[in-house]
C-alpha cells in the first residue's frame, strides 16, 4: 500500500533511472528516510516497484533513456520532473545517477528546492574530451544551488573539484553504498576442486571482459578442469556469440542474470571484476563481506576494496597479461592461503564498509 499523504511528515522525491539497482543497494537508506519523513520515488519500472510500495513509498513511473542523450527524449524528461515537483510540492529532493542529477538538479535549483545528489562513478561522460567539457558544464549549471554531493570514492571527488563543478564543502565522500554485512554473511569455503572464479555484472567492454577472455583462455590451457571461470550477469549484443562461443569451448560457463547472487558468492572462491571505471564496486564489497578473495583492477572505486596481497590482488586496467598473473597466483596459493584472504575481506568490510554506517552518514548530511 502506499503512504498516505502526511501535513505532519515531510516529503523526499527520490529520482533515479534504475529501480532495480535503487532497491539493491539503498533500500536500507530509504528505509532510514521513512522513519521521518514521506517518500516519493520517480524511476523507470524495471524491478522492485511493488517492494517499494510494500514499504510504503509512492511510485512514479519515469522512462529514462540511460545511454546517450536524445534532446526529444532528454526534453520529455525535463518535462516530467517539471510536472512532478510542481504537483509533489517536496521539501528535499535526492538524485541519483547522471540524468537525474542533471535535469532534477537544474529544475531544484530554479524553484530553490533543496536537494542533494549522488555521483556514482564518472562513467564514459569524462573518457572523451569534448563530451567531457559538454558534461562539466552540465554539472556546474545543475549543481548551481545544490546542498550537498556524495562521492565514491576521493578520486571522483577530486575531478569535480578539479573541473571547478562544485566546492569541497559540499561535497560527502561514502564509502560507496556500503554492504549489508547482515545479509551477506560470512560463508566459508565450499569444496576446492576446482578452483572457482567468478565474474559478476554486465558482460560489456568496460567492465574488462576481454582481458578476463584472454586470461582464462590462457589459465584453462594449463590448468584444465582445475579451475572454473563463471559469469553472472547480462551480455551487450556485442558479446553474446563470443560468451556462447567461450562457453562451448569449456573456457567458461555463463549463469546468466541472477536476482539472487549470493549463492554465486558462496561456491566462488575468488571474484574477479576487471572494470575500467567505477563509483565504488558493490560486487566486489558483496563478494568480501561473504569472505570470498578480490581480484580486480588498480583504479578508483575498486581498488578501495582491496588490500594488494591480504584479502587480494589488484592488477593495471586493460592488461590480460597482468590479470592473467594475479589469477595464477592466487591459484598457487594453498587452500589455508585463500580461505585467509577471504576472511581478511570480511575483517575489512566489517571495520571499513558498514552500511549501517554509510546510511547514518548520508542521512545526517541529507537533513542538515
Amino acid at each position: 500500500m502506499e503512504a498516505a499523504a502526511s501535513k505532519e511528515r515531510p516529503k523526499i522525491l527520490i529520482c533515479t533511472n534504475h529501480s532495480y539497482m535503487l532497491y539493491q543497494f539503498r533500500r536500507e537508506l530509504i528505509q532510514k528516510l521513512m522513519e521521518t519523513h514521506e517518500v516519493v520515488i520517480s524511476m523507470p519500472y524495471v524491478g522492485h516497484e511493488e517492494d517499494f510500495q510494500e514499504m510504503g513509498c509512492k511510485c512514479i513511473e519515469t522512462p529514462i533513456d540511460r545511454r546517450g542523450i536524445n534532446p526529444v527524449t532528454d526534453l520529455k524528461l525535463i518535462k516530467a520532473y517539471a510536472k512532478m515537483l510542481k504537483e509533489e510540492k517536496p521539501d528535499e529532493v535526492i538524485t541519483f545517477s547522471i540524468k537525474p542529477n542533471i535535469y532534477a538538479g537544474f529544475l531544484c535549483g530554479l524553484k530553490k528546492i533543496p536537494y542533494c545528489c549522488n555521483v556514482q562513478g564518472l562513467g564514459t561522460a569524462f573518457q572523451k574530451k569534448g563530451l567531457a567539457s559538454f558534461v562539466t558544464l552540465l554539472y556546474k549549471v545543475a549543481f548551481f544551488r545544490v546542498k550537498k554531493v556524495f562521492f565514491e570514492n576521493t578520486s571522483n571527488a577530486e575531478e569535480f573539484r578539479k573541473r571547478k563543478i562544485i566546492s569541497r564543502d559540499k561535497q560527502v565522500l561514502l564509502k560507496g553504498a556500503g554492504v549489508n554485512l547482515k545479509y551477506y554473511r560470512y560463508c566459508p569455503y565450499t569444496e576446492e576442486d576446482p578452483i572457482r572464479f567468478l565474474f559478476v555484472g554486465r558482460i560489456m567492454k568496460e567492465k574488462g571482459v576481454d582481458e578476463l577472455f584472454r586470461a582464462s583462455k590462457k589459465l584453462k590451457e594449463i590448468y584444465h578442469d582445475k579451475i572454473e571461470i563463471g559469469m553472472v550477469g547480462f551480455f551487450e549484443d556485442e558479446y553474446k556469440e563470443k560468451v556462447e562461443y567461450l562457453e562451448q569451448e569449456g573456457i567458461i560457463r555463463f549463469y546468466g542474470f541472477q536476482k539472487e547472487v549470493r549463492p554465486f558468492y558462496e561456491k566462488a572462491h575468488c571474484i574477479v571484476l576487471p572494470s575500467y571505471h567505477e563509483g565504488m564496486s558493490n560486487v566486489l564489497l558483496e563478494a568480501a563481506s561473504t569472505g570470498r578473495a578480490l581480484i580486480t583492477t588498480y583504479i578508483p572505486g575498486c581498488k578501495e576494496a582491496v588490500d594488494e596481497g591480504i584479502n587480494g590482488y589488484l592488477c593495471k586496467v586493460k592488461s590480460a597479461k597482468s590479470l592473467y598473473r594475479k589469477m595464477h597466483r592466487f591459484i598457487e596459493l594453498t587452500k589455508k592461503e585463500r580461505e585467509e584472504m577471504g576472511k581478511n575481506g570480511r575483517r575489512k568490510m566489517q571495520a571499513q564498509f558498514d552500511k549501517d554506517k554509510v546510511v547514518e552518514k548520508t542521512v545526517e548530511a541529507i537533513l542538515s
